[in-house]
Order: C-alpha cells, then sequence, then structure tokens
C-alpha cells in the first residue's frame, strides 16, 4: 500500500469519526420531526418554544461538559462536578440571602462561589497531580465532600429560596443559553488558540514527553480541575437563578450527561482528542433525545437507556478508529 493511499485511508477515518455526531445530530432531528409532522401535524424543532426548551435543556450539563472536555483530554475525568454543582446552588443563594437584595449581593454571590468551587477543584487537582491519586479516586471523595457540604448548607437537604432581581433575571428566557454561548466561546478560544489549550493537549497525548517539552504538568492539571470546577459552579449559579432556589442535588443527574456529551463529542477518554465544538453536538443530541422521546409520549426512563447506548455507540467508534490506525 502506498504511502499516498494510507493518507487517504487515514484522512476518511478521521473525516468520519469527526462527522458522525453531526450526523447522528441531524438524524435525530429529522426523525422526530418527520413523526410530529406524521402523527400530530406540527413542527418538533421549528417552534421558538421547541427550541428554547431543547437549548434550555441542554445549557446547564453542556456547563458541566465545557470543563470536563479539558479534564477528559487530559486523559482524566472529574466524578465531582455533579454535587459541585449543587453546592454552589446552595453557596450562590446563602450569599445572596446574607448580603441582600442588591448588585452588589450579587457579585458577592457569584464571586464567592466561584471562589468555593475553584478550592473544591484545587484540592482534586492536586491529589491528582501532586499526591499522584487517580483522577477518579481523587474526585470520586471530593464528589462525597461537595455533597455532604451541599446539604448542610442548605439546612437538612432543603432548598434554599431567593429574591435577588439580579440573580433572577440571569435565569430567565433566553440568558441561560446566550451565558451558556458566551462562555462556550470563551473556552472554544482558549482551547483551540491558546498555549493553555496546546499545553491540555499535549499532557493528554503523552505525559511524559509533555513533561520532557518543558510543561509544569502538574501546576496545568491542578488548573484543569479548577477550571472544572469554575464551570459546575456557573452551573450551579444558572441552576439557582432560574429555579429562584439553590438545591443541593441540583446537579446529582448531570454527572453521566456531562461526561456524555464529551465522548459523544469525539473526546476519547484515553486522552488527546475533543474539542469543544464537540462537546456542543453532543449535548445537543442529548437533549434532542430526551425531549423528542417525551415528545412522543415515550417513557421518561427510556432517556437513560437512550443516552447508554450512544455512549457504548461512541466508544465503540472511537476504539475501531483507532484499531483502525494502528492497522494502518
Amino acid at each position: 500500500m502506498t504511502d499516498h493511499t494510507v493518507d487517504d485511508k487515514l484522512g476518511r477515518i478521521a473525516l468520519l469519526t469527526r462527522l458522525w455526531p453531526w450526523l447522528f445530530l441531524l438524524t435525530l432531528i429529522a426523525f422526530f420531526e418527520a413523526w410530529a409532522q406524521i402523527e400530530v401535524g406540527r413542527t418538533f424543532l421549528f417552534s421558538a418554544y421547541n427550541l428554547q426548551a431543547i437549548l434550555l435543556a441542554a445549557s446547564a450539563p453542556l456547563l458541566l461538559a465545557l470543563g470536563q472536555t479539558f479534564v477528559i483530554i487530559t486523559s482524566g475525568i472529574d466524578l465531582s462536578v455533579g454535587f459541585v454543582m449543587g453546592l454552589a446552588a446552595v453557596v450562590v443563594a446563602q450569599f445572596t440571602l446574607l448580603a441582600g437584595n442588591t448588585e452588589l449581593a450579587l457579585v458577592l454571590g457569584i464571586l464567592g462561589t466561584l471562589i468555593v468551587c475553584m478550592v473544591s477543584g484545587w484540592i482534586s487537582g492536586t491529589l491528582v497531580a501532586r499526591l499522584g491519586v487517580p483522577a477518579f479516586i481523587g474526585t470520586l471523595g471530593m464528589y462525597g465532600v461537595a455533597r455532604g457540604a451541599g446539604f448542610l448548607s442548605a439546612g437538612s437537604g432543603m432548598t434554599i429560596s431567593i429574591d435577588n432581581p439580579g440573580l433572577v433575571f440571569l435565569g430567565t428566557g433566553w440568558a441561560p443559553v446566550i451565558v451558556t454561548g458566551i462562555l462556550l466561546l470563551g473556552l472554544h478560544f482558549v482551547l483551540s488558540q491558546t498555549k493553555f489549550g496546546q499545553y491540555t493537549y499535549a499532557i493528554g497525548g503523552n505525559l511524559q514527553s509533555a513533561a520532557r517539552a518543558g510543561i509544569d504538568v502538574k501546576r496545568h492539571l491542578i488548573k484543569i480541575y479548577m477550571l472544572s470546577a469554575a464551570f459546575a459552579g456557573v452551573g450551579g449559579i444558572v441552576y439557582t437563578a432560574r429555579y429562584a432556589a439553590g438545591a443541593a442535588n441540583a446537579g446529582e443527574s448531570m454527572l453521566l450527561d456531562s461526561i456524555a456529551a464529551v465522548v459523544i463529542g469525539g473526546a476519547s477518554l484515553f486522552g488527546g482528542t475533543g474539542n469543544v465544538v464537540g462537546t456542543l453536538i453532543g449535548a445537543l443530541i442529548i437533549a434532542v433525545i430526551q425531549f423528542g422521546l417525551i415528545f412522543i409520549d415515550v417513557d421518561a426512563f427510556w432517556q437513560f437507556i437512550a443516552v447508554g447506548v450512544v455512549i457504548i455507540l461512541s466508544v465503540l467508534i472511537d476504539q475501531y478508529k483507532d484499531r483502525l490506525l494502528r492497522a494502518s
């Protein structure tokens, strides 16, 4: 086989792995749209209400997945993000209640919440990077710590209602989608255009080579876990804003979705690959599946099965790609 033939084959493999999440998303939309037109005579996607519902459903897990993308690219995983989000939801509610219903209270509440979350990320990163604890174990421990801290802060596990106009505004209408979109664009720039992004890929591709190239691997990994926790914190803030109440279990169901969005979007759990746009497509796939199954009146529990099947399919495609690349 000539070098030119091998290059063509590798190019086709790479193109297929990049395009399949897009093709799958379009297939899902086409299926639900056709079902809606045939069965109920109305559109699935092309209505403001349905489109807003899908994007809102995608925004919260996407915020967690954006930080998770950086962690997974480095071949790690952050199991704490769900309950860090819950802790953030409670903490921002407590901050705004203590400081009053003012703009200053909102600013202090958001800053204080992000600091709390980034401290948890610093602890996770230190465990993984400096103490050599496997990411699965280190972040699982922080999962428990954040969970307990969140419920204790909420007071016997109760939710905390807020009445801060500025914070409530952040959860109204399209605001959560706009906030998520702005942050997504920012992280896309960081990952694709900055040294921080290059170092992230380098560490995930080959940690030893990255260290020999002069990258401070331990320091960078700590920053990655702090970034992941900060975005989980933003997810908690948006949750409290949207529902006018903070709940310690706000992100409990979103851990799986955050990992799934990254993997479905083309990132490898072995590290070195992945991007923010792919994570966006993964989050949209999950949201379309969830909203679509409800739309066609399928039992909600089938959502978990459907998302699980898509995760398995994504991993199989990734492994098949690696085998083809090795064979070439």
